[in-house]
């Protein structure tokens, strides 16, 4: 083994499942943004993780509103999902601008996307800063899944995304 760049390691521990996090403004405005930074924390309470970098709308809409959906896109989302990584939402309505369509959610206030093979209904009930970015640690609420569409979108290191389904199957390779 060497010493690598911590850029070369990310993408040497790849793929991560990538995800999207649909969040509400101030003002119940809808944003989705791409996340491959989540983990689970707890089972008994259910509990999940996001890291969310500071400048980032995502992160101001979860201050304002500490809640928020983590959706893992289906395949047929893949370019959709790929273009709520890399667009902001604070002057564009992605769901609008990429076709991704919603429907309410059982306790929060974010939305789900529709289509997607898995939702968690969160809320925040605890933060740590990690220098850039900030840990939040949420309470899964409620979850939705369709399991017809069981291939989840991966991510390697935000570079690439590709699907699989859980027997490793691979069958989307977008550039």
């Amino acid at each position: 083994m060497r010493e690598v760049t911590l850029d070369t390691a990310i993408e040497l521990g790849s793929p991560y499942p990538y995800t999207l996090v649909v969040t509400v403004d101030k003002k119940g405005k809808p944003n989705v943004m791409g996340l491959s930074w989540w983990t689970f924390t707890s089972l008994v309470p259910p509990m999940i993780a996001i890291s969310v970098g500071h400048a980032r709308y995502t992160h101001e809409c979860i201050e304002g509103n500490r809640e928020f959906v983590l959706c893992f896109p289906s395949k047929e989302q893949g370019k959709a999902a790929w273009q709520c990584g890399i667009k902001s939402g604070r002057k564009t309505d992605k769901f609008a601008d990429l076709g991704l369509t919603t429907s309410p959610s059982q306790v929060v206030r974010p939305p789900i996307i529709e289509r997607a093979t898995l939702a968690y209904e969160c809320k925040v009930v605890g933060m740590l800063e990690c220098g850039d970015h900030t840990l939040y640690n949420s309470e899964i609420v409620a979850v939705h899944g369709n399991p017809e569409l069981a291939e989840h979108i991966y991510s390697i290191h935000y570079r690439k995304l590709f699907s699989m389904d859980s027997r490793g199957n691979v069958s989307l390779d977008m550039e």
